[in-house]
């Protein structure tokens, strides 16, 4: 049961991006700042965008690609800032966007746990507590890798180790994108189980997902993000029906 109390409050959201990748600038050219011919057009990835959650809601981000999910995500985890409005969040956020929660290709899956748990706040001793949980969980493929560099991992090894040390952390807010569609059918349950256990202990739940068994499983609420805009703010399934009706 949500807490009436808002966790996460985006005010008027929008960002705005380039549509072509600006050309790398000379040095010359970032010290005496001449006019540059790279492509200037712009599009906003969220406009008005307004929502707040409270503690222990379970929300689930609907919409299709480049509708705006994952930006929103990164906003509410800090990795982006919106050019207007604004995206408070009282409380601390897991985040396990683009499959690898933010891991470093070149450090080892070991100093990729301890790197990752000690960024969230947890000392060292804390993480030799955990590490077998955390390694246990991802599976033995992981265990026998842990010294191995990150990037050599399988994306099934790198969603297992990621999805294994977001979920054991101890921020109230947890962010998912799509990781779950990664991996075998055991590995899902296994996540699922840690995640009505999350939700069970009062966690907050941001879901994307094309998955709708998923997000009805989790969510109670859904946000649909169309050209990013928000269209609905309701619950699950009428969210999901509505964005259905709108892609027949």
């Amino acid at each position: 049961m949500a807490d009436s109390a808002p966790v996460i409050r985006a005010h008027d959201v929008g960002i705005e991006f380039y549509r072509s990748r600006k050309r790398n600038l000379s040095i010359r050219e970032l010290i005496f700042k001449r006019r540059t011919t790279h492509p200037t057009e712009t599009f906003w990835g969220l406009r008005h965008v307004s929502f707040d959650v409270g503690r222990g809601e379970a929300v689930g981000l609907v919409g299709a690609n480049g509708g705006g999910k994952s930006t929103l995500l990164k906003m509410i985890a800090g990795v982006l800032l919106p050019d207007e409005g604004s995206v408070r969040v009282s409380q601390g956020v897991a985040p396990l966007i683009e499959l690898t929660g933010g891991f470093l290709g070149d450090l080892s899956a070991r100093e990729n746990i301890f790197l990752t748990a000690g960024l969230h706040g947890l000392t060292r001793e804390q993480v030799e507590e955990r590490f077998d949980e955390i390694v246990d969980f991802a599976g033995p493929q992981v265990r026998d890798g842990l010294d191995m560099p990150f990037r050599h991992f399988s994306s099934g090894m790198q969603v297992r180790l990621g999805f294994s040390v977001i979920t054991t952390l101890d921020e109230p807010i947890v962010l998912v994108d799509e990781v779950l569609a990664v991996g075998d059918r055991a590995f899902r349950e296994k996540c699922y189980t840690r995640m009505e256990g999350m939700l069970a202990d009062g966690r907050t739940l941001f879901l994307v997902s094309h998955s709708e068994p998923d997000l009805r499983r989790f969510c109670t609420r859904g946000l649909y993000l169309r050209s990013g805009q928000l269209v609905s703010d309701d619950s699950i399934d009428s969210v999901l029906k509505q964005y259905n009706t709108d892609n027949d």
